[in-house]
């Protein structure tokens, strides 16, 4: 599957199928600090990903009013 990273920007092929938890451990991203995003939808952790998919990793960003 095609994997886009943020933070760095770049793309990686992953080998599917595989759990989103285990596609996030192959590339050492922590599962607490990014969402995964296919086809526009954020999957959770146990959902299982596609050698066909393509999938965004994008961090969480947090913040607010004061």
């Amino acid at each position: 599957m095609k994997v886009h990273l943020r933070n760095p920007s770049r793309t990686v092929e992953v080998a599917g199928p595989a759990l989103v938890s285990v596609v996030l451990d192959r590339l050492g991203v922590n599962r607490e600090s990014v969402l995964v995003v296919r086809n526009g939808t954020i999957v959770p952790g146990d959902q299982r990903l596609e050698d066909d998919d393509e999938v965004e990793v994008r961090p969480v960003i947090s913040g607010g009013a004061a």
